[in-house]
């Protein structure tokens, strides 16, 4: 998991540059670079039809845009962007997506095109 010596603003940095990344890769077509940000339990769901770096393409995932608000809570992170909000999970080698493509909906969850189980 995450350092506990690293800073709050660093964690919140590599979270919203892993949110970007995410984005960038597929709206760039690589469905690869894209599936390699996902926590495994999202590649899973993700690949339930057809792998993973064809079936994250199909998403509809929006292009980046800027990075609204990140806000980390121990080993959870969340980032706001202009057209996204985006979930993450801190895993040993880093922060990986957990949902993507999440909308608000009032006092309900947010509604995710991605997402693990």
């Amino acid at each position: 998991m995450l350092s506990g010596c690293a800073t709050v603003g660093s964690q919140e940095d590599a979270a919203a540059g892993k949110a970007t990344s995410l984005l960038a890769a597929v709206g760039a077509g690589d469905g690869e670079a894209a599936c390699a940000l996902l926590a495994p339990d999202t590649i899973t769901t993700v690949a339930e039809d057809e792998p993973c770096p064809e079936a994250i393409l199909d998403k509809s995932l929006p292009r980046p845009g800027a990075v609204v608000e990140t806000s980390v809570y121990g080993q959870w992170a969340q980032v706001k962007l202009t057209d996204d909000t985006i979930f993450l999970a801190a895993f040993p080698e880093g922060w990986r997506v957990v949902a993507a493509g999440c909308t608000p909906r009032a006092s309900r969850p947010y509604d995710c095109t991605v997402e693990g189980d």
